[in-house]
């Protein structure tokens, strides 16, 4: 006779064929592990996020979440010290008629480490003050070989004339003095498994792109992008953000939760070779997706075209043109104007 309060896994055999499966009993996933010879059961969701643990790895005896990395041990369903508290709902199992039964109901709770809330989750709210710029600049160099950058000079055109004509608040992120992880690509295991903030945010307390999270989500007003051209794209570390920020744009599809509101991105794009609409082109979209709005003329570029390989003059060019440096201010001019209008209108 069926016992109702066992859930029959299947025959022993099949089981035996793999270290770590899911098993759901109705609408529960259960992390089933075989290991010398024996078998045991844990919940299949992760204390982290809810990840899938019977899709994961063995790692000796513990079963390592395929979306972050967390880990549990296969038996007790504790984690690893130091965060032994955190512990795993357990399910008994026992053997019979070559079938495999498993206990529906766990036999202890789950438990979690009380950890405080990260800044980051903290309510999206706007202090009154002046408008407040952040300008960032992608541009890579070694420390130990500073050069001179076009882009950023043209960044700091924009910053300075918003700070001393305009009476805005600045603030510059120099990316290459940041230290932070890669993307690690969890979107494209599960959609869910890309969270805010960021897992890299939440679990390394020295992972510095906090200080763009920071400035993007809350404290500006006004997002000014300098980049130069790398083979027809936006630099390396320009990227390397960018892929962070795909958890800012994920908010809103999977909680419908937007993040940047009133909101304004602008660019600043040069290079020795051309193709700065094409790059304009990829930023403006994905700064778009994120909630960013932009002024009439959201970008200014500046090359001297494919056949300019003597980059010396390109400098001195840049260095020299005093309209660039117009441009750069009347830029920061419009994004500035544009941001006053938002700012106007209730939310």
């Amino acid at each position: 006779m069926r016992d109702k309060n066992w859930f029959d896994a299947g025959p022993i055999g099949e089981l035996k064929s793999k270290k770590l499966q899911q098993i759901m009993t109705g609408e529960t996933r259960i992390a089933l592990a075989y290991k010398n010879g024996e078998f045991s059961a844990v919940s299949g969701e992760c204390n982290h996020e809810g990840g899938p643990l019977g899709r994961g790895r063995m790692d000796g005896d513990n079963i390592v979440c395929p979306w972050h990395g967390w880990s549990f041990h296969r038996k007790t369903g504790h984690a690893p010290a130091p965060n032994e508290i955190d512990c795993l709902p357990r399910h008994e199992v026992r053997e019979k008629s070559g079938h495999l039964f498993i206990a529906i109901k766990p036999s202890n709770k789950r438990t979690h480490s009380l950890h405080p809330p990260h800044p980051l989750t903290r309510t999206i709210s706007r202090k009154a003050g002046p408008i407040r710029v952040a300008a960032i600049s992608t541009s890579p160099m070694d420390k130990n070989y500073p050069r001179y950058s076009t882009s950023e000079s043209l960044l700091l055109s924009a910053l300075t004339h918003a700070r001393l004509t305009l009476k805005a608040e600045t603030k510059l992120i120099k990316l290459r003095d940041l230290n932070f992880h890669h993307c690690g690509g969890f979107y494209s295991i599960d959609e869910r498994a890309c969270t805010w903030p960021c897992t890299f945010t939440q679990a390394d307390k020295k992972d510095q792109l906090t200080e763009v999270y920071e400035a993007l989500v809350f404290w500006a007003d006004v997002i000014l992008v300098a980049t130069p051209i790398r083979w027809g794209n936006a630099s390396s570390l320009y990227y390397k953000m960018a892929e962070r920020l795909n958890c800012i744009q994920n908010q809103v599809l999977l909680h419908d939760k937007t993040l940047i509101r009133n909101k304004v991105a602008a660019f600043i794009i040069t290079g020795g070779q051309d193709n700065v609409q094409a790059v304009a082109g990829n930023m403006m979209m994905f700064f778009g997706e994120l909630g960013f709005m932009f002024p009439q003329k959201p970008f200014i570029g500046h090359s001297r075209g494919w056949a300019a390989e003597d980059m010396d003059n390109n400098i001195a060019y840049v260095q020299s043109n005093e309209r660039l440096k117009q441009e750069a201010r009347e830029l920061v001019d419009r994004a500035i104007s544009t941001s006053k209008s938002l700012l106007k209108k209730k939310p």
